[in-house]
């Protein structure tokens, strides 16, 4: 990821066979496609990779039960699918996650649930028993080959409230159904990228740069941090932007030539909350719940913490998406309609986030009705420029087959063929990953020196890549930081192999102290004096890269620089590492 040789490769040569804009998920996973196939390959994203809609998640990796109302059973299908692949290739980040479905009524449901399949009514309503019986059922059918996961099963009313005492009492029974949950999305992101990389020196990649249309299908790209302009030439451009597909266009067309709208996205707000009886509670299991309107909501354990969640609300400016007020309020009474004796106090939302779903452009008042399908609309460059090839819709579950659908049409513009396959293609950290992880991280502490407690929380935050990060750290001196379970080197590692531009990259994304709530200012503090010594950033360099941290944390993710300074920082089981003379 060497944006120095990146540059002066494009500067030699402007031409390239593809422009990938947006790097999100599905923008890194058409980009790590082509450059597997040893296509001339350029990706480029605005801010970082997986910013925006791609760490907003609701870290499920699901088939989509909700979807079956709304007739959409090749992408249920589908999306059963390539949720195997990910717990196959991706045992390191994705795992089986038992949901659990409160159940209130028996018929409630059923004739609203026919006439929405048949289109003629927007309106929701409740589920009943046998309208959730009849789905997982097909969800047990759509998987019965692999069956990789238990079958659903129902609990009668006693049997419920003797596992989840809290739960409102009014339940008349529950169903448990399988499916997972992915703990470090935005890494897999890097993951995507890093395959990609892998392909050759014809993969290339840029993160904070842009593209805009110059004039007779000639285009500039923008070097965000250093403000270079420089030429650029590709023969078909895919818009993997998501939410920004149009604003993209906007920038890729003359204003004479822009398309129609092509997206209608919603947001969806969550919260990070720190309540351990709340996370014992639910004893592992996902509580997949409809709040008193209709809307589904989810609650599940996060990384020692609980996510809760969503909303589902329409936006015009997807770069100004928050949670507001009103989204907290909506999502704390929902929790409080499942599970009526929990009480969450404000400190305890640790973190929240929001994202806009790319959704295509519909009229439907409501939003459930959407479809969450994908495809591809392909629009004719004009005044000799390239076609755009745009990526519509989308969830985050078929990243993979998006990506490898997207490939192909522009292989087939390009009259290339596909040499590899990526469906059984294991990412990063899920190369080569071992039955026994205890053994694997003891070996990994014999060969390094490192202690076995540091090797250990390293494989379950990498995987087998854990390994390279593992040699690198033993190789220098080292200290440990305000958060005992890291290292200098551990963050000197991430920075240097992978593209961190801001303290953001680092503490939103290459790693998760700042979304589980572990991130404190003394931690900040040290984490920005490794990447300003890394950088060579003098003092009011720094300083401007703090304030800008801090108010993405207030803005952003409500979280005040008083709640950081507040913060006792967790202790972990990690021996502190050594200082080594090298």
């Amino acid at each position: 990821m060497n944006r120095k040789q990146t540059l002066d490769g494009l500067r030699q040569s402007p031409k390239v066979d593809v422009c990938v804009l947006g790097g999100g998920i599905n923008g890194l996973s058409v980009f790590r496609e082509l450059a597997l196939q040893g296509v001339n390959v350029l990706i480029v994203e605005k801010a970082d990779y997986c910013s925006g809609a791609s760490a907003a998640l609701s870290r499920m990796v699901h088939g989509g039960l909700r979807y079956l109302e709304n007739g959409e059973f090749s992408l249920v299908k589908e999306s059963l699918v390539e949720r195997d692949r990910l717990l196959r290739n991706a045992p390191h980040y994705v795992a089986p996650l038992p949901t659990t479905v409160p159940v209130f009524d028996i018929f409630s449901g059923l004739a609203n649930g026919i006439v929405r399949f048949l289109g003629l009514t927007r309106r929701p309503s409740r589920r009943g028993a046998i309208a959730i019986k009849a789905g997982l059922g097909i969800y047990d059918f759509l998987t019965r080959k692999r069956a990789l996961m238990p079958k659903h099963q129902f609990r009668s009313r006693k049997a419920t409230l003797g596992k989840w005492p809290a739960l409102n009492p009014a339940i008349r029974n529950s169903a448990t159904y399988y499916d997972a949950w992915v703990s470090h999305p935005e890494r897999i992101g890097i993951e995507l990228l890093r395959d990609g990389l892998s392909g050759g020196e014809q993969a290339r990649a840029l993160n904070y740069a842009t593209i805009e249309e110059a004039s007779g299908g000639h285009y500039r790209l923008h070097d965000g941090l250093t403000g270079e302009t420089l030429a650029l030439r590709p023969r078909l451009i895919v818009n993997a932007t998501g939410g920004w597909i149009d604003i993209a266009n906007a920038s890729l067309f003359p204003a004479e030539a822009r398309p129609e709208p092509l997206m209608g996205g919603t947001k969806g707000s969550h919260l990070i909350i720190d309540n351990p009886a709340l996370r014992d509670m639910l004893d592992g299991h996902m509580i997949y719940y409809e709040n008193e309107d209709g809307r589904i909501c989810i609650l599940f354990p996060y990384l020692g913490k609980v996510l809760v969640g969503s909303t589902d609300i329409r936006v015009d400016d997807p770069g100004m998406v928050r949670c507001e007020a009103d989204e907290r309020d909506y999502i704390l009474q929902s929790l409080t309609f499942v599970l009526p004796g929990i009480r969450i106090r404000p400190e305890e939302i640790v973190f929240q986030f929001s994202g806009v779903r790319p959704l295509p452009a519909s009229k439907d008042s409501f939003t459930g009705r959407i479809p969450r399908d994908h495809f591809c609309t392909v629009l004719e460059g004009r005044d000799g420029g390239p076609p755009v090839l745009c990526m519509i819709g989308g969830k985050w579950t078929t990243f993979r087959s998006f990506g490898e659908l997207s490939a192909d049409m522009a292989l087939d513009r390009l009259g290339l063929p596909r040499r590899i396959d990526t469906a059984e293609r294991p990412l990063g950290g899920g190369r080569d990953y071992p039955e026994n992880g205890g053994d694997w991280t003891r070996a990994l502490s014999a060969s390094t020196g490192l202690p076995a407690e540091q090797t250990a929380v390293l494989f379950s935050r990498y995987g087998t890549d854990a390994l390279d990060i593992a040699c690198f750290i033993a190789a220098g001196p080292d200290h440990v930081l305000p958060h005992p379970a890291y290292s200098a080197r551990e963050l000197l590692y991430l920075i240097r192999s992978e593209a961190v531009e801001h303290l953001d990259d680092l503490l939103l994304r290459r790693t998760a102290l700042a979304v589980t709530g572990e991130l404190s200012l003394g931690m900040t503090e040290a984490a920005l004096d490794v990447l300003a010594a890394e950088k060579g950033w003098p003092a009011a360099r720094r300083a401007e890269e703090r304030t800008r941290f801090l108010t993405l944390m207030r803005e952003r993710h409500g979280v005040a620089e008083e709640n950081l300074s507040a913060r006792n920082e967790q202790r972990s089981d990690v021996c502190e590492t050594t200082a080594r003379s090298g």
